[in-house]
């Protein structure tokens, strides 16, 4: 069955909670077909006023003490889905809005200290899409090609009775604002149950994006369009989450999730979870599989700006590694 999930009948919110009504509650291999805001609560559709001043007009209703985070859609609950199962995310179709908004300076965070902006006022780079939405353009006639995907598709983390609700900002092993410029249409996500119905959340469109994100911001735009099928899985098997690290089928290959509060911390994570991956597939030792690993799996930095945790992807592209028979007596 097919749903329609529109921040106009459904409003967003932006905080993780497991106490949130979902907005939708849909079946196991359902597709949802949402649209988001942006991720700064943007209304989506803008004035040439507004585009060519800068100044976006807000999402009306917003309460940012109640929603301090990202501006999501959902949640959505899938009937059935317990803690300890795993809800696979299937990205069929994104499709961005007509426009996209990055900067950078005046911020104290990693990447403003690396470039030396953090003390330099802040620009603003206003986008409009064409038609096609192949090609972005600011007002500067910079272009970048589009190549967009939602930064924040996760499952509702579990939440102590009494403690407060999660913020969106930070990655986890639930996904979230994993930033990762590879799940674009065409890949399925992984991501673990931790709470009754799973509660999807999704959100932080980007037309563009180049690994690490490292301005703090990507080409954040609305999605007119993000059809996703939902299908979830029970028990062990080929889905089974590495180490319990989110994962990916992408069209750039297989992609384990790694974070840290470091770039070391995110990258071992990363790999540890691939030679998971490698050993519980193909029934390897772990010195084997990390020695594979270092022929044919590239470690990528996915983020170094979602709150003090830094993300590294694990890339296997597809066909690079061809794995032989287990030795005998194995």
């Amino acid at each position: 069955m097919r749903h329609r999930l529109d921040p106009a009948d459904h409003p967003p919110h932006g905080r993780l909670d497991p106490s949130l009504a979902p907005a939708l509650v849909v079946d196991d291999g359902d597709v949802v077909v949402a649209s988001t805001l942006d991720s700064g609560w943007h209304a989506p559709h803008q004035g040439e006023d507004a585009l060519a001043s800068g100044e976006l007009e807000p999402w009306p209703g917003h309460d940012p003490a109640l929603d301090p985070g990202h501006a999501l859609t959902g949640p959505v609950a899938v009937r059935g889905a317990l803690p300890g199962d795993v809800l696979e995310v299937r990205v069929l179709d994104v499709v961005p809005g007509a426009w996209a908004l990055t900067g950078a300076g005046s911020r104290e965070t990693y990447a403003d200290r690396a470039a030396g902006v953090d003390r330099l006022p802040r620009e603003v780079l206003v986008w409009r899409l064409d038609e096609q939405r192949r090609t972005a353009v600011d007002q500067h006639g910079d272009s970048v090609a589009v190549r967009a995907f939602p930064g924040l598709v996760g499952t509702c983390p579990a939440v102590p009775a009494g403690a407060p609700p999660r913020s969106t900002v930070p990655p986890r092993r639930t996904g979230g604002n994993v930033d990762c410029r590879e799940l674009v249409a065409g890949s399925a996500l992984f991501l673990p149950v931790e709470v009754p119905g799973a509660l999807l959340s999704v959100g932080d469109g980007h037309a563009a994006q180049g690994d690490g994100e490292v301005a703090g911001v990507a080409l954040e735009c609305p999605l007119e369009r993000l059809e996703l099928q939902l299908v979830l899985h029970r028990g062990q098997g080929w889905w089974s989450l590495p180490g319990g690290r989110p994962w990916a089928q992408t069209p750039a290959g297989v992609v384990v999730l790694g974070c840290g509060t470091t770039l070391d911390q995110a990258a071992a994570d990363a790999l540890g979870g691939v030679v998971d991956l490698l050993c519980r597939r193909h029934g390897l030792s772990r010195q084997r599989a990390l020695a594979l690993a270092s022929a044919a799996v590239d470690l990528r930095v996915t983020q170094v700006v979602n709150g003090g945790v830094h993300g590294v992807h694990a890339v296997l592209p597809p066909g690079r590694l061809q794995v032989g028979e287990p030795p005998r007596g194995a």
